[in-house]
């Protein structure tokens, strides 16, 4: 067996200021990939895990889910946080394994599905209109982040749910709360209290929409949720929230920094920029390289059922495995050149939808969300350059630009 690694470099993955600096942060995993592909991290905020950096691993791990379970250990947070999440009782599909977890993701299964998405994309189309209008009607520069990238997918996600447009302020607010929890910019008091908070608002929100939907069942993916069975029996409460909960901040966040950091890279790539406009039929292929480029799930984790190895690495029962999507996105064993943002790219397996029976649920929804606003905007797009620094936010987790400062001429 190969001896078990320690490397520095990995404490990158327990550091969420590393996700603010890509540099420091690419340099890391390039040498963790290369000198030390497993190793242990020990952290004095985190409990200690294996930090997993190559693309191979990382697909083989998540393709034996009987081995690597999602429970108890789904994500990378701080101890205290774990035992706060414990106490609240959430679990969403992210902290389920199978077979509860086949059960439970067929309930909204149907709501994903190929057809459900023809149903959806005259929708989605209409509302990446919308905000490339918005685009041409701003004067100036502005913050291409907050007032556009945050609220397209918001309204695409809410708006599946049934959510009344009068509370997607609120939506987006505890969105970025919980999945903030270590970002500076997103705390309204200790960020410990912050995600508490928002959780408990999320519960009370939920929870009248479940019995509003039970009461009056309509046509949207919030009354599938509240009116589902399992055996015969109606959701609890702490169930229904916890589907809801996944729905909303999945749902958005993801969406939301794959289309703000796909703008970083058409000002940062100008010839990339002009290739797409020139051949619109490579805009799927280009969504594809800005969901690899931007990786907003940064990683999940996984817990080992039974003593075995990774790469000849012993893992013992119950440890935990953090598989990095950063690093495996940039694994030169799988992507030719992979620090090239490339709009052609092909093949490109990436791992930003994660793999194995945890696929991500809304990856058509989000693909196609983010093929409709570009090939609304890049018709339209006149000129575009940067107006300021970008800032990237605080992380383990989920996340991606939270300021996008532009100048853009829109028509």
């Amino acid at each position: 067996m190969t001896v078990p690694s320690i490397d520095d470099a990995a404490g990158v993955l327990a550091d969420p200021s590393a996700y603010t600096d890509e540099s420091r942060l690419h340099s890391a995993l390039t040498h963790l990939r290369t000198t030390a592909p497993v190793s242990l991290v020990e952290s004095p905020k985190y409990r200690p895990f294996w930090a997993i950096t190559k693309h191979e691993d990382i697909m083989a791990i998540s393709r034996n889910n009987s081995l690597f379970t999602n429970f108890p250990r789904p994500v990378l947070i701080k101890a205290v946080q774990e035992e706060m999440d414990i106490a609240s009782q959430v679990k969403t599909l992210i902290h389920m394994d199978d077979p509860e977890h086949k059960v439970v993701r067929a309930i909204a299964g149907d709501w994903f599905r190929p057809k459900a998405m023809k149903a959806m994309k005259a929708r989605v189309s209409e509302l990446a209109t919308t905000y490339v209008d918005k685009m041409r009607a701003m004067d100036g520069d502005y913050d291409f982040v907050q007032q556009i990238a945050v609220n397209y997918p918001l309204y695409v996600i809410m708006s599946l749910l049934g959510v009344p447009e009068s509370d997607f302020p609120l939506m987006l607010k505890l969105t970025q709360e919980l999945l903030g929890s270590e970002e500076p910019e997103y705390h309204r008091g200790a960020n410990q209290e912050d995600r508490t908070m928002a959780l408990l608002e999320m519960f009370e929100y939920f929870n009248a929409v479940t019995a509003s939907r039970r009461e009056h069942p309509t046509d949207d993916l919030a009354s599938t949720i509240a009116n589902a069975t399992i055996d015969g029996e109606p959701l609890s409460d702490i169930e229904t929230v916890s589907y809801y909960l996944i729905i909303a901040t999945a749902g958005h966040d993801t969406t939301s920094a794959t289309i703000a950091g796909g703008m970083q890279a058409l000002i940062e790539n100008p010839g990339e920029r002009a290739r797409l406009v020139s051949d619109p039929g490579l805009i799927t292929s280009a969504a594809e390289e800005m969901i690899r480029w931007t990786t907003p799930v940064k990683a999940f984790m996984r817990t080992a059922a039974q003593d075995t190895e990774v790469r000849g690495v012993p893992v013992a029962q119950g440890e935990s495995l953090l598989l990095s999507y950063v690093s495996g996105n940039r694994d030169e064993d799988i992507f030719d050149d992979p620090f090239r943002f490339d709009v052609g790219r092909s093949p490109n397996n990436h791992v930003a939808f994660g793999y194995g029976v945890h696929f991500c649920l809304g990856a058509a929804l989000a693909r196609m969300e983010v093929s409709s606003f570009y090939s609304e905007l890049l018709p339209r797009l006149e000129s575009v350059e940067l107006a300021g620094e970008p800032e990237l936010i605080a992380t383990t987790f989920v996340g991606g630009l939270k300021h996008l400062p532009v100048r853009a001429a829109v028509v």
